[in-house]
């Protein structure tokens, strides 16, 4: 890795970070301090009212505690759908922006490798994902403790994020994959937002109705189980490696592609 590249992309980028992590902690904010176990019902009547709709959303269920109701509520598409699109956009800048600019050159000139190179802006991807699922957990948990003091199921609540973390990689291995295979950066804001769409897409479409059900064995999304994550089941964990393992493979792919490809420079 390049130290100075890194925490010059980290600058750079450090505004994005804040805004969508900003975003982030306004729902989980409004969602935490929603909980009242005296309005169940009232919720549980708003959601029969539009069931598919909900459903959609990952909100199917209330929740019978504090953890299942943040669960529902944040994890089934809100902390999904938002951190994509970050992700996508970052993807874009880290590699095929500078392509696109043609600011790479410069890059190129200075005696560090292709791979070295690829694979600093691949950590840039790698810690953005930690950092916006450290800070997000840590203000959710200390919220929730000042709120309501020893409802929320720490243990269950770290698996959750454990899991979340591995989605984002995953996510983000894609985007930086596509933004090494690509040289223009509409190609690969494309590419990466189609494959991104077409997971949340399905995902979303597979829990409306037992009609669409079977979707879900065509997104990956299916491997996040927040019910069995919040269980403790080895299933949901041996998803959670999937998204690891796959996120990883797609950032070395990425560097691979970089490094070998031709630059238009």
């Amino acid at each position: 890795m390049s130290g100075v590249l890194f925490k010059k992309e980290l600058k750079s980028n450090f505004l994005l970070f804040v805004i969508f992590v900003g975003v982030l902690l306004m729902y989980a904010a409004t969602i935490i301090y929603m909980f009242d176990p005296e309005m169940a019902d009232s919720l549980r009547q708003m959601t029969d009212s539009m069931p598919e709709l909900f459903a959609a959303f990952g909100m199917a269920t209330v929740g019978e505690n504090l953890l299942e109701f943040v669960s529902n509520y944040l994890y089934g598409m809100i902390f999904l759908a938002f951190p994509a699109v970050h992700l996508v956009i970052l993807g874009k800048r880290l590699v095929a922006g500078y392509v696109d600019d043609g600011s790479m050159a410069y890059l190129l000139a200075t005696p560090k490798k292709r791979a070295r190179i690829a694979w600093t802006q691949g950590a840039v991807m790698l810690v953005t994902c930690v950092l916006t699922v450290a800070v997000v957990a840590a203000a959710m948990a200390f919220l929730a403790e000042g709120l309501f003091p020893g409802e929320l199921d720490m243990e269950g609540f770290l698996r959750v994020n454990v899991c979340w973390l591995g989605v984002l990689v995953f996510f983000g291995g894609i985007c930086f994959l596509c933004s090494c295979i690509f040289n223009q950066s509409r190609h690969a804001v494309g590419c990466s937002a189609a494959v991104v769409v077409y997971a949340i897409l399905l995902q979303m479409l597979s829990q409306v109705g037992e009609s669409l059900e079977k979707l879900r064995y065509l997104t990956p999304l299916t491997l996040f189980d927040i019910d069995g994550l919040v269980a403790g089941t080895a299933a949901a964990w041996f998803g959670c490696v999937i998204f690891y393992a796959a996120g990883a493979a797609c950032m070395a792919a990425g560097v691979v592609c970089f490094n070998r490809k031709n630059l238009p420079l």
